[in-house]
Order: C-alpha cells, then sequence, then structure tokens
C-alpha cells in the first residue's frame, strides 16, 4: 500500500484521535495555565514551579503495570483505562477555572495535578494502544500522524482558549476548553480492543519482565545508552518552550496575539513538519532521521535568542508580528520534525508484548529533564535574561545529538522487536 493511501485508513482515523485526546492536557498545563497565572499577576517563580505538577508525566512508568495487568469492568483492557481518564480529563479540566489564582492557588495546585495523573495515565493506555493497533510498517507514519494530531490539539488551550480569554471569564474559558476531549470519549466508544499481545497473568510478571526483557535485549550497556539519550535529546527544545507563553507577554505581545499569531504560525510548521518526517523516514530511516532534524531543533533554539535580543515592544506593528511568526514557525518545524523521529524511535525500541509499562518508561525519560529542569526556569530567567536563557538551551541539546553515535548511527539498519502472542 501506497504511503498516501495509508494516510487514509481507519487506523491513521484512530491516531488523529488518540493524538489530540494526549496533547489537550498536556498542553493545556504548558499553556493556558501559566497564560492563566501571570494575567493573574502570579509572579515567574511560582509559575516556573508550577512545572512540577508535571511530574507525574515522568513518573508515569511506576503505575503503568497495572494497566497492563489489570482491566476494568467494561470496555476491556485498554478501552477501558481510555474511557476513564478522558471522562476524569473532562471533569478537572471544566472545573479547573472556577477557582481564583489569587487567593486559592494551592487548590489550583491540586487541581492541576489531578488533570496531569489523570493525562499520563491517559498518555500510557493510549500510546500502548496503538502500539498494539500499529503493524511494524505502519508505526513510523501512524506516529506521525499522533504527533501531528497532538499538536493540533495544542491550538485549543494555546490559540483559541488565550483568545476567547479576552472576552469571556476564565471559568467559562475553561468549561469550553474541556469539551474538546469529547472526540476522544467517542473514539474510545467506537473502536475495537486490539488482541495483539497477552495480558501479563501476575502483577508481579507485568512488573519486572518488561525491564528484563529490555535489558536482554539490548545488553546492559547499549541499554544505558538508550535511557540516557531519551533524557537529553529533546531537553533544550523542551526548556526552550517551558516558559514561552510568558516569554511572548514579555515582549509587548497581547493574548491575542500570541493566540492569532504565535500558535497558528506553530501549528502548520509543526503540521508539515511532522508530516515530512513520517514520509522521510520511510526513505532515509530513523536514525539518519534523528540526526537530520535534531540539527533543525538546535538551530531553531538560536531563533528565539534573536527575538529576545531584539527586547520588548513598546508598540506591536507589522514587523514585530512578522518577526514573531518566523520564529516560531522555524521553532514548530523543528520540533515537529525531532518528536516524529524521537517518538518513532521510542516505538521501534518497545516491545509489542509489554507495550504500556516499556513505553511508559520510555516517555517518562523523555519527560524527566523537562519537569526537573523547567521548574528553575523562572531563576535562570530572572538572572540570565531571556537571551542568555535561550542560549543555555541550545548548548542543552548538544549531549543528545552526541550520543545518536551510540544509540542510532548514520549507517545502521536495526529492525522492531517481533511480537508475543
Amino acid at each position: 500500500m501506497s504511503v498516501i493511501r495509508q494516510l487514509f485508513t481507519r487506523n491513521m482515523l484512530i491516531c488523529v484521535f488518540s493524538g489530540f485526546s494526549s496533547g489537550l492536557p498536556l498542553y493545556l498545563l504548558f499553556n493556558l495555565l501559566p497564560a492563566w497565572l501571570r494575567s493573574e499577576h502570579v509572579d515567574l517563580k511560582t509559575i516556573g514551579l508550577f512545572a512540577l505538577i508535571q511530574f507525574p508525566y515522568t513518573w508515569k512508568f511506576i503505575w503503568s503495570p497495572l494497566l497492563d495487568r489489570y482491566a476494568l469492568p467494561m470496555l476491556g483492557r485498554r478501552r477501558g483505562w481510555m474511557a476513564l481518564t478522558q471522562l476524569g480529563l473532562l471533569a478537572v479540566i471544566a472545573n479547573m477555572g472556577g477557582f481564583s489564582p489569587a487567593s486559592q492557588l494551592s487548590t489550583i495546585a491540586w487541581c492541576a495535578t489531578l488533570l496531569a495523573v489523570l493525562g499520563a495515565t491517559q498518555d500510557i493506555v493510549l500510546d500502548a494502544y496503538r502500539r498494539e493497533l500499529l503493524s511494524d510498517p505502519e508505526l513510523g507514519l501512524g506516529n506521525a500522524v499522533h504527533v501531528n494530531a497532538y499538536r493540533v490539539a495544542g491550538l485549543v488551550p494555546g490559540s483559541l482558549s488565550l483568545i476567547l480569554a479576552d472576552f469571556l471569564p476564565w471559568s467559562t474559558v475553561f468549561i469550553i476548553t474541556a469539551l474538546f476531549m469529547l472526540p476522544g470519549i467517542a473514539m474510545t466508544l467506537s473502536i475495537a480492543e486490539p488482541h495483539l499481545a497477552i495480558a501479563p497473568r501476575t502483577l508481579r510478571e507485568a512488573v519486572i519482565e518488561p525491564f528484563r526483557e529490555f535489558i536482554n535485549r539490548q545488553g546492559s550497556r547499549s541499554a544505558m545508552f538508550i535511557l540516557f539519550f531519551l533524557l537529553f535529546y529533546k531537553l533544550g527544545d523542551s526548556l526552550c518552550t517551558s516558559l514561552a507563553t510568558p516569554f511572548y507577554l514579555d515582549m509587548g505581545f497581547s493574548k491575542t496575539d500570541i493566540g492569532l499569531i504565535a500558535k497558528n504560525a506553530g501549528l502548520w510548521p509543526a503540521v508539515i513538519g511532522g508530516m515530512l518526517g513520517g514520509l522521510w523516514m520511510v526513505k532515509i530511516g530513523i536514525n539518519r532521521a534523528l540526526w537530520l532534524f535534531g540539527v533543525v531543533q538546535i538551530v531553531a533554539i538560536f531563533g528565539f535568542a534573536w527575538l529576545a535580543s531584539i527586547g520588548h515592544h513598546a508598540e506591536i506593528n507589522a514587523l514585530a508580528r512578522m518577526q514573531l511568526a518566523l520564529v516560531i514557525g522555524l521553532e514548530a518545524l523543528g520540533v515537529g520534525l525531532g518528536t516524529v523521529a524521537f517518538v518513532a524511535f521510542i516505538a521501534r525500541t518497545t516491545h509489542p508484548a509489554y507495550t504500556a509499562t516499556q513505553f511508559a518508561l520510555f516517555t517518562s525519560l523523555m519527560a524527566m529533564p523537562r519537569t526537573f529542569a523547567n521548574a528553575a526556569t523562572g531563576w535562570l530567567v530572572e538572572s540570565m535574561g531571556w537571551s542568555g536563557f535561550f542560549l543555555l538551551c541550545a548548548v542543552f541539546a548538544i549531549p543528545g545529538m552526541l550520543l545518536l553515535f551510540k544509540v542510532a548511527p548514520w549507517n545502521e539498519v536495526q529492525t522492531i522487536p517481533e511480537a508475543v502472542h
């Protein structure tokens, strides 16, 4: 089947809905929550500390064996957990905006923590479902579609919700944002349960075997290099975008400017980059894609440093909006390319028999530097300034590239592990 025909299959459509549902909660924590707190005059240091609320995305592998081992009474092992987490996300998001950042900041922190737990748990089961759904030839393209839909989901809390916030109360904005979980719920109710691998017979087997299989398959030394690579490949890019919305506000752009210019300028280059990345990986392979797209990511970070060097705009004119659109578009292109290759690498490294636990472990390692380092970004910006901060982000991107010599050599072709039935 041609690549174009594969784009219009039921499996790819499922990847669209799964990516959108997965991206909405995380982008809410990344974009809408900081913008809400900043607009209510919460200081940058406190907003930076709110990055620690994303902790569940870092440690989700701890409870992922439970999702491999146990099935809820209704809908099956994968779909039951999908429905439970999606309904919980709908309820939490809808209620979060009813609290006041001025007097109920701790309550908001607890709500955001619950949101992160539900979002991370949803990611565990969606990643497992997608890995079990897609055949080996579909992995690259399917993950590209998933990542694109993930990015499109960011348009809701990062653009639409910000625009609405200029005209509606925050409580109404959060309710509207929550309603975008409904397509994912509809998908969960309409799809079939996958039957690729047999569920672990005991909780002990669900916890131990995924780690044992990974180390035995890769060897302890290669496994260690892979784990370090997962930690560092996206570190610079993640730091660069961690305080993106407060950065735009500090540069003088309004919330509407951010919604209409920054997010839209970032969306389509990311989508185009993601789709090109998926198509190019068919031709050049995952290893070479990681090299090429990683370089694009580093180059794109320098655009933010340049924009910061221009400084605060007393008046936002057409030139300022064009500069913002150019920088965000370049960075989004790099993210779209790099993320597609990175997620495809994770999928290739995951064994189909232990999808939930291994996928959760690998994506947790991907999120770990972001969670810990992003908590200090407020202090870094205040001590170094925005320009110095973005240059530091570029430096942090280098270790992940160097590890490619070990985990993804340019001329090496790796195979995907076969499923155990």
